[in-house]
């Protein structure tokens, strides 16, 4: 996907094409259970078939919006604490975003596959990769944390595969995809009591019943 015949538009990030921004709590990995304002981009090249937001893939959808409005609307909110997600967010260039929300004393978090070159700066960086489209060692390099889906058994594999590449520091998860749970997750939580680097990250916005 070519997001060249937008690019014109969104005048150096200035403009994003904003799917929907709002304030809830963290529903996966490190960071669960704590509030944070949402901000989610359209448009994404990944194209996992599982995917639960593929309303957000075509970026032809949705208009770009200013993103000082987005931002007046984090501080109306009082988060301190911004997601910005996706689609696959890092097809945009967010430093603009990113340090208009950080002036404002904002922490920022990042919840992408890295699978494009990084822009704007991050206080986590929560990296999921998939395997029909990898990170860039970039990618690996940058994450604090990688949380990785597990829809069936070959996915253990992948995830050792990433497991490799990031940084010893960075925090690792397995996720079971949401519409296989009852199936997968028993074997995730095997999978972990024998490999102990590993935890487990459900979506407990999903059992809560909130965005």
């Amino acid at each position: 996907m070519k997001f060249s015949d937008i690019s014109e538009l969104l005048d150096d990030g200035r403009k994003l094409p904003v799917v929907e921004d709002f304030y809830t709590v963290q529903g996966e990995g490190f960071h669960s259970g704590r509030a944070a304002y949402f901000i989610r981009l359209g448009g994404c090249d990944v194209g996992c078939k599982w995917c639960d937001a593929r309303y957000t893939w075509n970026h032809k959808d949705f208009t770009p919006t200013d993103v000082s409005s987005v931002v007046a609307r984090v501080l109306k909110s009082g988060a301190k604490t911004v997601v910005i997600t996706g689609g696959e967010p890092l097809i945009y260039p967010l430093d603009y975003l990113t340090s208009s929300l950080k002036r404002n004393g904002i922490r920022v978090f990042l919840e992408t596959s890295g699978s494009h070159v990084f822009s704007g700066s991050f206080d986590w960086v929560c990296l999921s990769p998939k395997i029909q489209r990898p990170p860039l060692e970039q990618g690996f390099a940058l994450a604090n944390e990688m949380k990785v889906i597990i829809a069936s058994e070959s996915d253990f594999k992948w995830a050792e595969e990433c497991a490799l590449r990031v940084e010893e520091s960075a925090l690792l998860y397995l996720q079971p995809e949401w519409s296989v749970r009852e199936e997968m997750l028993p074997r995730i939580i095997e999978y972990v009591k024998r490999n102990q680097q590993w935890e487990i990250s459900l979506q407990t916005h999903k059992y809560m019943n909130i965005l």
